[in-house]
């Protein structure tokens, strides 16, 4: 690396590690997230846990903003900021106008569902009463990279059932 790491990759490696977790610990698709305050303290963090949960929003996003609410007493998360490593879905986006959720940094793009520019662009849109900043591709090439390794895995495995 050429200098230290900036703030957004510090905590989008984070992120990279709970999606391993994600993986590991519960054969979920890698995503992870951390919602961090503007003063840089983590208030929720988490990576997807819809099949383990048999809950098609707990998306890597959702799990760290519930921990976030949950921990603030408060569905507003004013001034933070979101980094996962797979761009937003539409849900996910939503969830994070309504929560009003200052930044999202994402590493991978989506261009099959992605919300923050791949396929729509939810989080800056003017319709919306609240925008968010939006910084992609942030480690994006070794988030996509254990994105496609996954599936590939997936793919070789035979089917369960």
């Amino acid at each position: 690396m050429n200098e230290a790491m900036t703030g957004d990759e510090r905590w989008m490696r984070h992120a990279l590690a709970l999606a391993t977790r994600a993986e590991r610990e519960d054969d979920e698709i890698p995503v992870g997230a951390v919602l961090v305050s503007a003063e840089g303290e983590v208030l929720g963090e988490g990576w997807n846990r819809n099949i383990t949960e048999h809950d098609p929003t707990a998306h890597a996003e959702i799990v760290a903003m519930r921990q976030a609410g949950l921990r603030l007493g408060n569905h507003r998360l004013i001034g933070s900021t979101l980094y996962v490593t797979l761009e937003p879905c539409a849900m996910c986006a939503m969830a994070m106008v309504h929560a009003r959720v200052a930044r999202v940094v994402y590493g991978a793009s989506d261009p099959k569902t992605g919300a923050a520019g791949s396929v729509f662009d939810l989080l800056a849109d003017p319709r919306h009463n609240h925008r968010i900043e939006v910084v992609g591709g942030v480690l994006g090439e070794e988030a996509g990279a254990r994105l496609t390794a996954y599936f590939r895995a997936k793919r070789g495995k035979p089917r369960a059932g």
